[in-house]
């Protein structure tokens, strides 16, 4: 495969008469990444109120993939999968938010820097906590820098870079009423099941789209310097979200709306415009996709799976018949212990099938007397609607903030919105074993601690934060 990349490569370069064959350029990569973006929430994938077009004009021209999700919907956890390419549960106290990554694990834009790649991030990249806590001396994104503009300045003539464009948009808290003002129409913003259709969580919608707005505009100027400055055919363009958008029943949850992300990669000529990827697909495959294309090899311990083959040729299957989802500690938000709403999934094309290994405890947090309510969702003006109609909207606060079940199982095609168990179901039986099944052989084969033997995933509890 690496030949082949080598091969388009040089057929893109000018035609010369050197005296030898040159090497081919090794391509950049700029990966945009925001915080708390989640799917369906572009243009290109449909939503006609939230204006994207710089994350469409990557889709038009390159690959846009349909259905992607990350490794947990939780920021740290989510960022240290990403940059290890391994599933969240393998990376130990990594695996919580307000944690850090231990220097065992090795992550792409350093093994980069390793081979000759000028690296470094902008705004918030890895995180948060504190990545020094366990011995590692270099932050696993690369030195941070002001601006894309400074990071290309620093860089050696003709050295190829990896930068980590980060952002703080969309993650709350927003300026109310800021979409609105901003002109756009609340009218036509489509209300997900299953909040109610009310003008205050339009407006926090809104609000929302305005910062997703923000960020597509700077990827749009960082687009606009490459351009000028002759580099972006020969750049790899990734942009994506860490996890779902954060509102409830979205982030730090294993439906869609937590887990689920816009991506889309553009690269020059070497990717046929217009391409669509339908199966699922995780962004725990980006690190070895980056190492291949920069002809670094790839560790043995990456357990994500390059996509490269789905880029430049005719192949749009996908890597993955499924993806294996999870989550641990969010915040300390459990009554009676400082331990986390252990949860595991399986996603395929079709289904999500959801393990809630604590089912006494609350998946959105404790509601604590005289304390913050439900603290593993984050405050925010659709919580506390929510909140304050609870017996008006009962079914909607039981869905955002009750108890569930052990198991819980959703055809996403009849249920896109998975509003409907049908772990209960006697028709649905023998898929719920298989997935069940197919989930544990997963956890086996990947490590994961609370799979193992004798278990062991109670050191995921009492790890400390790293504030």
């Amino acid at each position: 495969m690496r030949l082949v990349l080598y091969a388009l490569a040089a057929l893109a370069q000018t035609a010369q008469e050197p005296a030898e064959p040159e090497s081919p350029a090794r391509p950049n990569i700029l990966f945009a990444i925001a915080d708390d973006w989640g799917w369906p929430h572009a243009g290109a994938y449909g939503d006609a109120v939230v204006a994207t077009p710089n994350f469409d004009r990557i889709a038009r021209e390159g690959v846009l993939f349909r259905a992607a999700f990350v490794s947990s919907p939780s920021c740290t956890p989510s960022r240290n999968s990403i940059l290890a390419g391994q599933e969240f549960f393998r990376l130990g106290e990594g695996a919580n938010l307000w944690s850090t990554l231990a220097p065992e694990h090795p992550v792409f834009p350093l093994l980069l820097e390793d081979a000759g790649y000028h690296v470094g991030h902008w705004r918030k990249a890895w995180g948060p906590g504190k990545w020094k806590a366990l011995g590692r001396e270099r932050n696993p994104a690369g030195p941070k820098y002001k601006s894309f503009e400074s990071f290309l300045d620093a860089r050696e003539e003709g050295q190829p870079f990896c930068f980590w464009l980060g952002a703080h948009d969309p993650h709350r808290g927003y300026k109310w009423r800021s979409g609105a003002e901003s002109g756009i129409d609340l009218a036509a913003i489509e209300v997900p099941p299953p909040f109610p259709d009310h003008e205050t969580i339009r407006t926090d919608i809104a609000d929302y789209y305005y910062e997703v707005q923000r960020f597509d505009a700077d990827v749009g100027r960082a687009l606009a310097l490459l351009e000028e400055r002759g580099e972006l055919e020969n750049t790899l363009v990734v942009m994506t979200g860490d996890h779902g958008w954060p509102f409830p029943r979205g982030k730090t949850n294993l439906y869609d709306l937590g887990t689920r992300v816009p991506l889309a990669l553009r690269w020059g000529a070497r990717i046929e415009g217009g391409k669509r990827v339908n199966p699922v697909t995780s962004l725990v495959d980006l690190a070895p996709t980056f190492l291949e294309v920069a002809g670094v090899d790839i560790p043995r311990v990456m357990t994500g799976r390059s996509i490269v083959r789905h880029l430049i040729g005719p192949d749009e299957r996908g890597p993955r018949a499924w993806v294996v989802l999870g989550r641990e500690r969010h915040t300390v938000a459990q009554e009676g212990h400082g331990g986390g709403y252990p949860m595991r999934g399986l996603r395929t094309g079709g289904h999500l099938y959801v393990r809630n290994l604590r089912p006494d405890d609350w998946p959105a947090g404790w509601e604590a007397p005289g304390a913050r309510p439900f603290r593993d969702c984050d405050n925010g003006p659709t919580k506390s609607f929510l909140l304050e109609h609870r017996e008006e909207h009962e079914r909607a606060f039981e869905l955002c903030f009750g108890k569930r079940p052990a198991e819980e199982l959703y055809d996403v095609k009849a249920d896109p919105w998975m509003l409907e168990n049908l772990a209960g179901e006697p028709d649905q039986a023998v898929r719920l074993k298989s997935m069940s099944d197919s989930l544990d052989s997963e956890l086996r084969l990947l490590g994961d601690p609370r799979a193992a033997d004798g278990g062991g995933g109670e050191a995921f509890d009492t790890t400390p934060q790293r504030r």
